[in-house]
This record gives structure tokens, sequence and C-alpha cells, in this order.
């Protein structure tokens, strides 16, 4: 087979065959090509059957990917090597063993929603009350539970709570309910295996004699059940290899612990280790931010990335008056690159919080560029924005049924769909909505609460009504309850909305609820060009993950955003972070831009954050700045129009005008809503959102 393609250290990688293998394989440098050009070879070259190989990675796409690759190498007789996920290998087990499990062949799978029903109706019998004990919280503890290969028995040994008792109540259940059922979860897809093999050692013999060459893609991702079943398999013939990067590691939030990679060595004393370094993707100015970033994490193995590309273009980094202006700022950028021959699909945006994608979105809107958002629905389309701006709707006009039918029972409110059909027969009937006709039961509670709300609704703000309806309807607690990723998630959008209305507020001095509605319909009903192929990407960096783009912007480079605030107080949580940011910057190809904000509204607050420490650690040589110098006299300051003592005068560029707290200025920029005054003796930046009227035209 033809290898001349490799590298030296990638063809040292594909002929290491014997014993433990650990391949260290940095961002770009063709861990794909080694991990499939490794099976051919050991088939091809050294007679290995394929049926004895076992080759396991994280998705059913790359699964499929490398499957395929591998047949283009030598056809059909590639089919017969087992390359699957974890999942989907933990089920090749157990349908094979399950008698030995106690299950009948005609087992199925619950997934995540007819789990929580089941669990729901396992509360109800133990008369747990699910207001009280989220059972989606409850669903995840008991998730985490089976991922650590913890029964209801061992997790009872573990519990110290009220909420932990009630999970141990409901687990021992719902662990009887399952094989009464006939039925297995997505956890018990790893976890029984597991469990086989360590009660069942002859088993555990018969498939370690079957798979003896074992090859694990991204290994810095794998949780403890995955890494257990590895070892188990691979105790044996020790032929196991495994390929990932430590510094890659971005999801210890779904179980994922890189120190099973760190370990390795550990585990397999004699094992050989290769380090894949050559970057085939970036130019070298990339790399070598990537490089100064990560070489700030303590926990990481010593390796450094280099390329043969050319040089390239520095690191383009841009700190813009606030988000909206960082919005502006990337569609100006995209349309250079668009006028200059560029594809839309070789442009990515990336930002840490899905939240980011709101102020984003509406710059592409208002710009007519098409746009995907990946990993998450457009920001107007997410759920909880829907029932949010449903709650608003039915405020404003309770004959709104279709708002009232979405809301009524959001939060649960234990508000079927039988009733919801009783409710409407009964309107229709009386030829009223359905608001109107509720007069009984948990819907009269729910009309209470909407007529309470439509009292309150002229004695705040907008923003602040938002707030009082996330609190009074009980969306917040239900998804603080939760505590989940997905209900963070939520969360995070919810709280963003609140930056929509303060905008809004901020625009107009005021804003009715009448037409903040009208206004955000205009935005929400804009066709999302979701069918056109060649558009700007919009996602998550943990989205981004695997993939690269010629041209990618990275928004929201600030201290409390990215790194995140949560992980602020954690140097574990601070090295992750760092570990995302490498991720980030090693998906550009060509160019790359950080961008932060000098003052930026989100959660419907205004913050004034530093850049993020990550910039700093890249350095000057590899960063070409477009940064207001915020340290020089006559310093550029932006304030909102409304912030002046007239703010219906007339305002034009080279006007001089006075503050109380910076003196006499000059105005040096001028847009809808903002101003830009350069001072001659400028104060602290936090001077800037007290926002008290005292600028004035001399």
């Amino acid at each position: 087979m033809d290898l001349t393609r490799l590298n030296n250290k990638q063809l040292e990688a594909v002929k290491i065959n014997e014993g433990p293998l650990l391949i260290l394989a940095g961002a770009g440098s063709g861990k794909t090509r080694v991990l499939t050009t490794k099976v051919a070879y050991l088939i091809d070259e050294l007679g290995v059957s394929p049926e004895h190989i076992l080759a396991i990675t994280f998705t059913n796409k790359a699964a499929k990917e490398m499957k395929d690759r591998v047949v283009s190498i030598l056809g059909p007789i590639a089919y017969n090597i087992q390359i699957s996920t974890f999942h989907s290998f933990g089920l090749l087990i157990i349908k094979e063993n399950f008698e030995m499990l106690g299950y009948n062949s005609n087992f199925t799978i619950l997934d995540s929603d007819d789990t929580l029903t089941l669990i729901k109706k396992i509360m109800k019998e133990l008369n747990i009350d699910p207001k009280m004990y989220n059972p989606k919280a409850i669903r995840n503890k008991i998730s985490g539970a089976k991922n650590e290969m913890m029964t209801a028995k061992e997790y009872s040994r573990f519990a110290n709570t009220d909420m932990e008792e009630k999970v141990v109540s409901v687990y021992e259940v719902y662990e009887r309910k399952l094989k009464i059922n006939n039925s297995l979860d997505f956890d018990d897809l790893l976890m029984e295996p597991i469990l086989l093999f360590k009660n069942q050692p002859k088993i555990l013999k018969k498939y370690q004699q079957k798979y003896q060459y074992i090859l694990i893609d991204e290994y810095q991702d794998t949780n403890s059940a995955q890494y257990l079943l590895v070892k188990q398999l691979g105790a044996k013939y020790k032929n196991v290899c495994v390929v990932g990067d430590e510094s890659q590691s971005i999801y210890s939030f779904r179980g994922a612990n890189y120190r099973n990679i760190l370990n390795f060595e550990k585990d397999y004393p004699n094992c050989n280790t290769v380090f894949l370094e050559q970057n085939y993707r970036s130019t070298g100015n990339i790399l070598e931010a990537a490089n100064h970033v990560i070489a700030n994490n303590k926990e990481r193995k010593d390796k450094n990335l280099w390329t043969e590309n050319e040089v390239g273009d520095k690191i383009v980094y841009h700190r813009t008056r606030n988000e909206a202006d960082e919005g502006e700022y990337v569609i100006n950028e995209i349309n250079k690159l668009l006028n200059a021959g560029a594809k839309k699909d070789s442009i990515a945006v990336l930002y840490r919080t899905n939240a980011q994608s709101r102020s984003m979105e509406d710059a592409f809107l208002r710009n007519n560029i098409p746009y995907k958002v990946i990993g998450s629905f457009y920001f107007y389309n997410r759920k909880e924005i829907k029932d949010l701006i449903c709650y608003l709707k039915l405020i404003y006009n309770p004959a709104d049924d279709v708002s009232l039918a979405r809301i009524i029972n959001v939060p649960k409110r234990g508000i079927g769909d039988k009733t919801i059909a009783n409710l409407t027969e009964k309107a229709n009937s009386f030829g009223v909505s359905m608001f109107e006709a509720i007069d009984e039961g948990k819907c009269l509670e729910f009309k209470k609460l909407i007529l309470e709300l439509i009292a309150e609704k002229d004695n705040c703000t907008l923003t602040e009504f938002v707030e009082l309806i996330l609190d009074k309807s009980g969306i917040r607690k239900e998804l603080t309850d939760e505590n989940s990723v997905e209900s963070e998630i939520r969360l995070e959008n919810l709280e963003e909305f609140k930056s929509i209305t303060a905008s809004f507020e901020n625009f107009h001095g005021s804003i009715s609820l009448e037409d903040f509605l009208n206004e955000i319909s205009l935005v929400s009903d804009i066709n999302e060009h979701k069918n056109e192929a060649d558009v700007v990407t919009l996602m998550t960096i943990h989205s981004a993950k695997g993939l690269e783009f010629d041209y990618v912007f990275i928004v929201g480079m600030e201290e409390g955003l990215f790194p995140h605030n949560n992980s602020l107080m954690d140097s574990s949580g601070i090295e992750e972070e760092r570990r995302l940011c490498y991720v980030a910057i090693t998906r550009a190809k060509k160019k790359l831009w950080l961008i932060n904000s000098q003052r930026r509204l989100i959660f419907g607050e205004t913050s004034c954050n530093p850049p993020s420490r990550f910039i700093e650690e890249i350095g000057d040589d590899y960063l070409e700045k477009e940064i207001m110098d915020t340290s020089s006299s006559m310093l550029g300051k932006t304030f909102y129009k409304e912030d002046m003592v007239d703010k219906n005068a007339e305002y034009n560029f080279g006007d001089k005008v006075r503050h109380d707290s910076f003196g006499v200025g000059v105005i040096v920029g001028i847009d809808k809503s903002l101003l830009t005054i350069a001072f001659e003796h400028p104060h602290g930046i936090k001077k800037l959102i007290k926002g008290h009227k005292s600028i004035k035209k001399i």
C-alpha cells in the first residue's frame, strides 16, 4: 500500500502495532489519515484479520467517514472491521449477550424523553412532588451515576442531601422498571457491557480474543465508563492505540476526563508515544498564537505545533465600542472578503456562549448576508424565546388563543392536552376567547397569573417586566432546578433576551410592549436563508471542534465572557477555557480575527470588561492591533445620545461639548444613537455607565 503521503512521524505511528501506543495529535496534524492508514496497514501489510480490529470514535458521522476511507483503500473487506461509536459497540455486545444480562431479544432502548416519562411515573408512585424535585434534574443525576458506573445501591452510599435521597429512591425503582419492561436507556449501552465483563470473565476473554487490536479516536474526550471499557478489552494483548490531544479536551461538562490521555503512559508503562506536531491546516502566525496560549496550561503534554505553510497575515485584534459595533465590524470585514472573491462557506464566526449569537444574527439580517447557526436554533426560534414572546403577546392581547395554547402549561402546571381541548370546545361554544372561557381549576390559576402581569406591565420598564415574567411564571425556577447543560443554555438565552429589550429602551428612551412586539416580529420573520448552501457559519466554539475554515472571527474576547465567569475562580476551569481558546484559534486556516468590546450589553446588563487574558498570552509579535488607546490624552469615549442634557439637539462632527466629569471635548464620531467624544482629561471608564445627563454643547 502507498505510504508516501505520510510524514516521518505519521509513518512511525502507522508502523507501531504491537503493544500500547499513544499518538498525541495536534490540531490539523492529519490524525484521521493516520488512523485509517493504520487500520489498512494492519490488514494489508501485517495480515491481521478485519474481525480482530476494533476502531472507536465519538460520532456516527466520524465512524462512517473512517469506514468509507478504509474501504477506499482496501475495498469491501473493510466492511468486516468493527468501526463504530462507543454506544454502538456497547449495543452490539448487549445484542450478543442479552440472555446473560437478563433481557429478551426484543429489548427496547429508551430515548431521553421516554426516560423522563418513566421517571415522572415513578415519582408519582412514590409521592415525590415534581414541583419540589425537578424530574429532569433527577434524570440527569441518574445518568451521571451510570456514567460513573454506580448502581442505585452504590449511589446511595454518597447520598447526603434530601435531593440525593430522592434520586436514590427513584433510581432503585427505575432499575427494576427497566428490567420488567425489557428496556435499557442510553447510558446502559456502556454500563451493561462493563458489568458483564466484570462478572463474566469467560465472556470478557472471548471479546479480548476477538478484538486483538483496539484503536480509539479522540481519547481525551472519554468518560469513566468508556475508559473502563477500553481497559477491560485491551488487558490481554495490550495492542491499544489511542489518538488524541489533551489541549483539545473541552467537554468536561459531559463527563469527559482529559486526564485519561495524560495518564495513559501510567496505565500502560511500556507504551510507545508518538507526537504528531506538523500542522497542515493553518498559517505560521495562527499556529504560533495557539502555541503561546496553550503553553500557559500546566496540565498538558509538552508539544509544539509547527508548519511548512506560509507565515501568513498577523492575527487582527480589534476592540470595538459595544456589541453592536462588534457585529458591524464583522460584517464590514466579511464584505471585504466577499468582494475579494472569498466564498461565504469559507467564513465562520465563533463565540463562547449561545446567547452571543443574537447580536450577530441581527447584524447579518440587517445587512442581508446569508448565514446558518450550527448547534442551535436561530435565536428567535428557540423554544424558550418563543415561549417568552408568547407570554408577552398574551399579556398584550389576552384573546390570542395561539399564544395561550402554547404557554398555558409552560412551565409545567399539570394542564394536559385533554384540558386544553375541553377549554377550546368551551370557548367555541360560547363564541369567546379561550382566556375568557377559563373559570376553574389550574387554568384559572394561570389566568390569575396573566391578569396579575397585565396589571404590572405599565409600572416598570420593559426589561424589568421581562424579569418579572421569568420569575412569576416559574420559567426561571424550572430551568434552574433542572440543572443541566441544556437548561443553563436556555437560561442564558432568556437573560440575553433582556439585552434586546434594553437596547430598544436605550435607542427609544422607552418603548411600549406593542411597539416592541411589532419590531421583533419584523426581525424574527425575516427569511433566514436555511436552504442556501453558500452561507457564513455562526456557532459556539464547542460546536466548531473538528471543523476548519479559511477565515475565522472569534468575538467576545473579554474577561468574564471568554474566559467565562464560571471559570474565573477555578484553575482547572481556566485551563479548560484556555483549551477552548486553543481549539478556536486552530479552526482558522488563512486569517483570524479576535474581537472584543469596551462596553457590552448582555443578559440585560451593560458591562465593561477588560480584554481576555488570552489576547495578552498570544503576544504582540503575532497581533495586528486595531484598537483605540484607552490611556492616551484626547481619548475617544462613546455615549448614547440619551446621555445628553438636550437629547434632541443637532450634533455635528467637530462640535465642542462639556461633560461634568471629563471636561471639554470634541465630537469625533456620530452614529444613529451614539456620539464619540474626544476629551483632553479622561477619567476611569466606570464613569461611562452612570448614565447621568451631563453632556451639553458649548
